[in-house]
């Protein structure tokens, strides 16, 4: 029998976890691709920092030569007033937007592209960083916060530096209110309460006992309110069967 979960009720788009748009402060991308290798090079002056809650990191404000105002991430610093260049032929300094191949190899980067023109899809997390270890042609390798080696085209971009806001983690919550309010601000679901801890009309998990005291293991065709555990698992338990040794 299938029960009425939560990840079915928030999958139906019902107004409790609707996550309104209008908290966020901007949808945060470079700017286009071919406007910056025509103009070269674009120079901006830091005007204020923003915050904003549907990111751990800060934004700061950024007015270009042209009058045209964008959004970046702030790296650690930076100050108003500070210039920060965009394109081919921009400076090599703090917050600067370059294409892979414009920067040194060891640098600190982050915002990186994926592709080239995509925006920036990777190393956005505040106080998180990405090293360039080396140049091979048109390939360069990227080293990631999770110590993964990528291989990227020399022409996406990104921003020198490492984002503001690292240590914020080091400080405890101390109490679950805390918490409460931070996850609001994120538009985030918080608690997420594990179904053995939920009652049984529920969760196919919950019941009185802390385990879910039968086999977990769900087939594929299983109706939506059921399809939780082991989704079509090859195999549960513990191996069974004698090692054998070739000799």
């Amino acid at each position: 029998m299938g029960k009425r979960l939560k990840q079915q009720k928030r999958g139906a788009a019902s107004p409790r976890y609707l996550s309104p748009s209008h908290r966020y402060k901007a949808d945060l991308k470079y700017r286009d691709y071919d406007d910056i290798e025509q103009t070269g090079v674009l120079t901006g002056k830091v005007v204020e920092f923003i915050d904003d809650p549907g990111r751990s990191a800060l934004l700061m404000k950024v007015k270009y030569d042209n009058n045209e105002v964008g959004l970046l991430l702030a790296p650690e610093g930076i100050a108003v007033g500070d210039d920060v260049d965009a394109g081919v032929q921009g400076r090599i300094k703090l917050g600067s937007v370059l294409p892979l191949y414009r920067i040194p190899d060891g640098a600190y980067i982050f915002n990186l592209e994926r592709n080239p023109g995509d925006g920036g899809t990777m190393v956005k997390v505040a106080g998180s960083y990405a090293n360039i270890v080396a140049k091979e042609g048109k390939i360069v390798y990227v080293k990631l916060p999770s110590k993964k080696t990528i291989l990227l085209s020399s022409e996406c971009r990104a921003q020198i530096g490492v984002i503001a806001g690292g240590g914020r983690l080091e400080s405890p919550m101390l109490k679950a209110g805390v918490n409460h309010y931070k996850k609001k601000a994120q538009n985030r679901l918080w608690p997420v309460v594990r179904g053995v801890h939920q009652a049984a009309y529920n969760h196919p998990h919950g019941g009185k006992q802390h385990h879910v005291g039968k086999p977990t293991t769900v087939a594929r065709s299983a109706p939506p309110g059921s399809k939780v555990g082991h989704i079509a698992a090859r195999q549960t338990g513990r191996k069974k069967g004698k090692r054998t040794v070739e000799k």
